[in-house]
């Protein structure tokens, strides 16, 4: 089955979530392989994306304001809702990936008891992770701001979304 790419624009801020004008990207039916804990940290580390973590999403609204991140999903399904308080609630289960641009907040609404995902940056990007406070607003928007677009897709390489859509 081949990958279907979707992306989401979230782009007003939300609270103090800054949200960003690069369109968060979907990627279902990324793999069913058996293993996929492991294929999603190949994938990623191939296209310089180092896994970080295996772990499911936070259930409060959280962001990373100096990188983006992509989550690869290993098992279970989860309702993530992204942009903030009122932002979508999108449904993400075993084999999907998402690309998560810097400054979009996103939390867990709801999970399977196995729902668990690889998270990664990418090289060199040491993740720091803001919560929704709106005094903050500014100073996110800053750093944000700052991000560069990174020079591979973590799922599709040099020919993925990143490439077509930022």
């Amino acid at each position: 089955m081949a990958i279907e790419l979707e992306t989401l624009n979230i782009i007003q801020p939300s609270g103090g979530v800054p949200n960003n004008t690069l369109p968060l990207m979907l990627y279902h039916h990324v793999s069913h392989e058996p293993q996929l804990a492991e294929f999603f940290e190949q994938l990623f580390a191939k296209n310089d994306w180092p896994p970080r973590w295996r772990y499911p999403v936070f259930t409060y609204t959280h962001f990373h304001s100096n990188t983006h991140e992509v989550l690869g999903v290993y098992a279970g399904n989860a309702k993530i809702q992204f942009g903030g308080e009122d932002g979508p609630i999108i449904d993400i289960s075993r084999g999907d990936a998402v690309l998560i641009p810097a400054g979009v907040g996103h939390k867990q609404i709801a999970a399977s008891e196995d729902f668990m995902c690889v998270g990664a940056y990418p090289k060199n990007h040491e993740p720091d992770k803001f919560l929704d406070k709106p005094g903050q607003l500014e100073k996110v928007q800053g750093n944000v701001a700052k991000v560069d677009k990174p020079k591979m897709d973590p799922v599709m390489g040099e020919q993925g979304g990143i490439c077509k859509f930022w």
